[in-house]
């Protein structure tokens, strides 16, 4: 038994000083200060429990540790630049435990033998909590259906195997282009799983590329990406996203949003099918177009970051309560590759590590309560994917990150554990300092 005693627990509900206590890796009580009998209660523990460690966390806070359901941890296939352990690792480190892998690997985890495969390759290789969604195209969606219902026997693949099913409405790393209307419309129609969804749309990206290689020629600058990758395609295709789901009633997740236009088109959606979920990513709310002159192509990531007016159109709907999910969108490439010109630069930010840090100083910064932060960090991906983690709760899975939020810290990239080795954030200072992150109760390594 652990007793993490005198904590600033921090819960969507509230943010107070208490005592959580683990046993057989799970969160067996809390008890708040605020109850007339908080005192009686540790001390009445602590004597029944003689042998239990008591960890003394005044001035520090506990959050669960983070869902984070939008990685690309690169394996199979891309090893040289990401693996599943070294990835995992560099989670830990910025308050993650629980990630699922995007499916556009090599090859792509698109039938249930891929899927299979890959779970075999984390088997006792990752620091923490390893999930994986299966990638949709345009000649699998009759499978897929299938799978999420029944599995398949063949391969002994269950359907609770699968997370989601990940649907690329607008291509990126793996060309996987999912655009063929009654595809769509099948994939739309799976009720058993959350379908996610890259919105760009391809067409759009086609036509501002040819013209941005007509006028610069292959010295196309990098402050080109937001017109080339643009919000017109990001707000097209997100437009085709949610009348589907509004349609098909569909557990919609809006991947990385990045337009303070579909922050709006969401909050109408949602009126009329609840279950379409918002996400953004840590890297939307951090950077913006301004930029891109300094970072060049270590900034580059698909959809594209907009303007400082949607970065704050961000964060205010992270206060708000309209961004349901924070995902990373970790998508580790070696700097080798990003110093090519920028058709041939990849897209892509390595960011997980941040991943904590880079809410708690937004949090910080915008004067957003901390509650907030634990609602988008992990307990709605807790609720959306059905886990028995991600809360602070009896019963839950000791999933727990141990901070110091008075403290700040600045990124380097020598100390980066992504085997790619950086990070945009270079030179940030950030807030929060991350000093012991818990699964099912142990403490893992930081390093």
């Amino acid at each position: 038994m652990i007793i993490l005693d005198k904590a600033t627990i921090v819960t969507s509900e509230k943010e107070a000083i208490g005592t959580i206590v683990v046993e057989n890796g799970r969160i067996s009580d809390i008890c708040y200060s605020d109850n007339e009998d908080f005192e009686y209660r540790i001390e009445k523990i602590i004597k029944e429990n003689p042998d239990a460690e008591v960890w003394n966390l005044e001035g520090k806070h506990i959050i669960a540790g983070g869902i984070d359901a939008h990685v690309h941890f690169r394996e199979p296939g891309l090893t040289h630049k990401a693996d599943m352990q070294t990835e995992s690792q560099a989670a830990i480190a910025g308050g993650v435990t629980t990630v699922f892998d995007m499916p556009n690997t090599s090859p792509a985890t698109i039938s249930p033998e891929r899927l299979r495969d890959k779970i075999q390759l984390a088997k006792g290789r990752t620091a923490g909590k390893i999930g994986f969604h299966i990638g949709a195209t345009n000649v699998n969606a009759s499978q897929i259906s299938s799978l999420v219902l029944n599995g398949d026997p063949a391969t002994g693949l269950k359907a609770e195997d699968i997370a989601g099913v990940k649907v690329f409405m607008g291509s990126s790393t793996g060309n996987m282009l999912v655009d063929e209307k009654e595809t769509l419309n099948e994939l739309f129609s799976i009720s058993e799983k959350p379908v996610l969804v890259h919105c760009e749309d391809e067409d759009t990206i086609k036509a501002n590329l040819a013209a941005a290689i007509e006028k610069y020629g292959d010295d196309i600058p990098f402050t080109e990406h937001e017109n080339i990758r643009s919000r017109r395609a990001c707000i097209k295709s997100s437009i085709k996203a949610l009348e589907l789901g509004i349609k098909h009633c569909t557990k919609l997740v809006l991947c990385h949003i990045s337009t303070k236009e579909e922050i709006e088109m969401v909050r109408a959606a949602k009126a009329n099918n609840p279950e379409i979920i918002a996400e953004t990513s840590c890297n939307y709310l951090w950077f913006s177009n301004e930029d891109y002159s300094r970072l060049g192509s270590r900034v580059k990531c698909n959809p594209s970051v907009k303007t400082p007016a949607d970065r704050q159109a961000l964060r205010e709907a992270l206060a708000n309560g309209l961004i349901d999910t924070i995902g990373s969108d970790h998508a580790p490439h070696l700097l080798s590759e990003k110093e090519g010109s920028y058709v041939k630069a990849p897209s892509g930010l390595p960011s997980i590590q941040q991943s904590l840090p880079v809410l708690l100083t937004i949090a910080h910064e915008e004067e957003i309560p901390l509650t907030r932060i634990a609602s988008v960090f992990s307990e709605k991906a807790a609720d959306l994917y059905g886990l028995k983690r991600g809360k602070i709760k009896r019963g839950y899975e000791a999933d727990l990150v141990i901070f110091d939020n008075t403290k700040e810290f600045t990124v380097r990239n020598e100390d980066q554990l992504s085997k790619c080795g950086w990070t945009p954030y270079d030179g940030v200072t950030l807030r929060g300092v991350i000093e012991k992150v818990l699964i099912d109760g142990a403490s893992v390594s930081l390093k």
